[in-house]
């Protein structure tokens, strides 16, 4: 009996390794989104400043492990046998569903998820031990903490709310006063701004946090804790008195220490409120199981007979277990390439520059965006003229004149970057040193969108999709939740009615699914490095556009070739499915055009004076290419619906016919291609001289059409997609020579003055 519980607290441990693992990858947003956006200080040095953060923070962490054990139910109403159900559904649970998150690149909260995965598992099986004693379910109250799982969520509701507001206040005031043309203004003001920045993080981290280590003498606390204004402004006069002379005689930036330390203080309070998230219910399994072990001892209790009253108070959790878990962390951030990816969303999300934009409109932030701008323009109604342009010279950015500066500049400034870090932290601090378990992720998350809306990141142009991309995040932390809970209690329900066999298979179920989202996200990460073409920072003279502008083409010409042919070979198989993905993979050649078409302001701007004629001659290479990708992409999604309507297969010959449409056109494609990806941009003239052929091809089958319709063709609906391939098979055709014709010409004039 004792063996069964003794692999299930291996279990939980490997479990947790994995959870800190997947944990700590969604969580490295938390405390590396501001320097890596501001770009004060390399990326390695963030990462070894963040390490020792994450380090010194696990020993702080001890306090917070009583959420798990008591913090969401009653543990004096559960037997150890039903304990430890909850804790295994907990742990599979929680491992999944943020391994999800991090391979779809969203931050979503380690606190919400493992609240509410108590909260599910032990109201399922409270449920079930209703129904099999008294049936009366409202007594379920008895076996939940109301008021503290009460107390933990509106906590963490309500820190999303004060994070914002503090963000964009901070940030608003911090900007009126800096501006963005800082650099002058830390002369004067810089040394007390670090002063204050260097004093709250010493008062919240240091002061306020040292009383959760009990290695502390209680003489040093009663100490700090009698005489903490007297060290607080202390601190301030020495801390502003320092950054004076590090600004003053080792002309240093204040900003990039005050973002390095603020690095280190929110890594560190990240560890010390969130490592309970991944660590703290298998150690209050463990803790279970010394209790029972000793009962059983004693008294020879089973499991199922034990109360575990054991676990209400107040346990020091093992120092080693906790650098162990710190340890694991570091290692984790270091090597994650997850933890970038969900990196990337909120600083994609918070940067102060215009460009790609992930997240795709809603009527809900386009209903959003409307109202604030009515309500921004009935303000300026209100506000003196003088006093309006006054503000807004404090918002004037600085100008990037080039795509090369624009590429290469941080998503915000250093100024953006401390406050999101020095606010952060305070408030996490504040939230540990009072026992709530609250979100960092939501904290630190509404802290940038906070302090992005007060810099005015947020404009016309891109606002509907920043919000739109708020929106999608903020949702997720409720799908989060809701999962969490659901996913929690199916869990706790399979295992107390399957046991050991149960708890076997899911494990194994959580090692394959980890393992195929490990290989699935390489993939996707290995494609990504494959769509990445030439730095496009690099483009400012005419060969570089041609350089750019061939691989563009190759690109594009590879993929709607393969798609041809894909096509082709599935409608004639009358293959739905195979079409249905066809037809998906069309949005990706879609999106590869838009995403060159909005950097062409950019590259406009980044071009040199005297190539106002390539800057024509790129937009028209974009248009053509958008233009096949259209024809290409009818031509897939009018198959896919003709066959996903169940209408009758195309006859023998117009297969083959269409067949031999595509060796045709493979064989063009493939040419121009090679041409473009060997730059023998001589062969283009032979190209061209082979395109009436086939469109005169493609012709006699449109006659030919016309002669079955008269004779033998009975179904409309062939009818009118053999046509429409047919047509669009032609612009497809008429589209790549007139690209083809516009990069012979201006190949010819580039060659006039460049040598290739």
């Amino acid at each position: 009996m004792e063996d069964v519980y003794i692999v299930m607290l291996v279990a939980l441990f490997a479990l947790a390794i994995t959870d800190l693992v997947v944990g700590v990858s969604n969580d490295a947003v938390n405390f590396l989104n501001s320097a890596i956006g501001s770009k004060a200080v390399p990326l390695r040095t963030i990462l070894i400043v963040a390490s020792i953060g994450v380090a010194v923070g696990a020993i702080f962490s001890s306090g917070l492990m009583e959420v798990a054990r008591e913090g969401i139910f009653v543990p004096g109403k559960f037997y150890f046998e039903e304990i430890m159900i909850i804790f295994m559904a907990v742990m599979i649970a929680d491992i999944l569903l943020l391994d999800f998150f991090n391979s779809i690149g969203l931050p979503t909260s380690t606190t919400v998820s493992i609240v509410f995965e108590l909260l599910g598992a032990a109201v399922c099986v409270s449920l079930l031990k209703i129904y099999y004693s008294t049936g009366d379910y409202s007594t379920i109250y008895e076996y939940i903490n109301t008021a503290k799982a009460t107390q933990i969520i509106l906590g963490i509701l309500l820190s999303v709310v004060i994070a914002f507001t503090v963000g964009t206040v901070v940030q608003y005031f911090s900007r009126l006063v800096f501006t963005f043309q800082y650099e002058k203004k830390l002369k004067y003001v810089g040394a007390i701004f670090g002063g204050l920045s260097f004093t709250a993080i010493l008062y919240f981290i240091l002061m306020k946090g040292l009383k959760s280590i009990a290695i502390i003498p209680v003489e040093v606390l009663d100490y700090i804790n009698n005489n903490s204004l007297v060290i607080v402004v202390v601190g301030f006069l020495i801390f502003t008195g320092i950054s004076q002379l590090v600004i003053t005689y080792f002309k240093v930036n204040i900003l990039k220490l005050i973002i390095l330390v603020g690095t280190f203080a929110l890594a560190l309070a990240f560890a010390g409120n969130d490592l309970v998230n991944f660590i703290g219910v298998p150690i209050a399994a463990w803790q279970s199981f010394e209790i029972w072990q000793s009962a059983y001892q004693a008294t020879g209790v089973l499991p199922n007979e034990l109360l575990m009253d054991g676990l209400t108070g107040k346990v020091q959790t093992p120092v080693f277990l906790l650098l162990l878990a710190g340890i694991i962390m570091v290692i984790t951030l270091w090597f994650s390439k997850k933890a970038m990816r969900v990196t990337d969303t909120e600083v994609n999300l918070a940067r102060q520059s215009e460009g790609s934009e992930r997240f795709e409109p809603n009527f809900i932030s386009r209903g959003l965006v409307r109202y604030f701008i009515l309500a921004g323009n009935m303000v300026e109604r209100v506000i003196p003229t003088s006093f309006s342009e006054k503000l807004s010279e404090k918002f004037r950015k600085k100008e990037l004149v080039s795509r090369t500066k624009q590429m290469d500049a941080p998503s915000f400034d250093m100024v953006r970057a401390s406050v999101n870090l020095v606010v952060a932290s305070i408030l996490i601090s504040i939230a540990t040193n009072l026992k709530l378990p609250l979100s960092t992720t939501y904290v630190t998350f509404m802290v940038a969108m906070g302090t992005s809306l007060a810099d005015r990141a947020w404009d016309r142009d891109s606002a509907v999709y920043r919000v739109a991309g708020v929106i999608n995040v903020i949702g997720g932390w409720f799908v989060t939740a809701l999962v969490a809970f659901m996913g929690a209690a199916t869990f706790a329900a399979i295992i107390y009615f399957g046991g050991i066999i149960a708890i076997a298979i899911l494990v194994l179920l959580a090692v394959v699914l980890i393992v195929r989202s490990a290989v699935v996200h390489s993939r996707k990460v290995e494609e990504e490095k494959k769509l990445k073409r030439y730095n496009k920072s690099d483009i400012v003279t005419i060969n570089e556009i041609t350089v750019e502008t061939s691989e563009n083409i190759s690109s594009v010409i590879k993929g709607i070739n393969k798609m041809f042919t894909k096509t082709v070979d599935n409608l004639g198989y009358h293959d739905l499915n195979k079409l249905k993905k066809n037809s998906k993979a069309i949005d990706k050649l879609e999106e590869e055009i838009d995403e060159l078409k909005g950097n062409i302001f950019y590259f406009i701007k980044s071009l040199d004076d005297d190539s106002i004629e390539a800057s024509k001659f790129y937009i028209l290479i974009l248009d053509y290419l958008q233009d096949m990708v259209q024809s290409i992409g009818f031509i897939t999604r009018t198959s896919y619906n003709h066959v996903h309507n169940n209408h009758k297969n195309l006859k023998f010959n117009q297969v083959r016919e269409l067949k031999g449409i595509d060796v045709k056109l493979q064989s063009l494609f493939d040419d121009i291609q090679h041409i473009f990806d060997t730059h023998k941009f001589g062969n283009i003239e032979g190209v061209i001289a082979e395109k009436q052929q086939l469109l005169d091809h493609v012709s006699e089958l449109i006659e030919k059409q016309i002669t079955r319709i008269r004779t033998s063709e009975t179904s409309p609906k062939n009818t009118k997609l053999y046509f429409g391939l047919l047509l669009e098979t032609k612009d497809l055709i008429a589209s790549t020579m007139s690209l083809l014709q516009l990069f012979r010409e201006f190949n010819k004039e580039a060659k006039q003055t460049i040598n290739y």
